[in-house]
């Protein structure tokens, strides 16, 4: 991508916007506000989209079946398809707001989004995997789990 228009702002793209949505409805379903405001947040202020980018976006996202939207309080939210979720849970693209961040928040959200990633995964196995699939799938997360709280505690997690 290289540098946009100011000194240290990287440039977003169509694709990056299209990456955004998905990251984001993985995470939980939201109408555009939300995913602008969501945008705007996560990157400081830095990325502030509009609702020319949005909402195209969205629509042509519905077009190829990986969001859905349904009417909620009056307002149109979206959220990701079986189709959506697998292409977010196999992307292994960075997040577009990570660019947007400092190496130290960037470490961040790399943690936080291979988090959600594997969150993602795990709704794939719920909605999709046999019950042999989703116990092996639950063994794989409760060893992740201790593993990591032995990151916390100090302790030697490569043996």
């Amino acid at each position: 991508m290289g540098p946009g228009p100011f000194p240290g702002r990287p440039r977003v793209s169509r694709g990056d916007v299209r990456a955004a949505i998905l990251r984001l409805l993985a995470e939980e379903p939201m109408h555009g506000y939300q995913i602008m405001s969501e945008l705007s947040a996560r990157t400081d202020g830095m990325w502030q989209p509009s609702p020319g980018s949005i909402y195209p976006t969205l629509n042509q996202l519905e077009d190829e079946d990986l969001v859905r939207a349904e009417e909620r309080d009056g307002k149109k939210v979206y959220a990701l398809t079986d189709q959506g979720l697998e292409k977010v849970a196999s992307s292994e693209e960075e997040a577009p707001w990570d660019r947007f961040a400092s190496p130290y928040a960037s470490g961040l959200m790399a943690l936080r989004d291979a988090g959600f990633q594997l969150g993602a995964a795990v709704m794939q196995v719920a909605r999709a995997g046999s019950d042999d699939q989703a116990a092996r799938a639950r063994e794989i997360l409760d060893e992740a789990k201790r593993r990591i709280y032995e990151i916390l505690a100090g302790e030697d997690t490569t043996g």
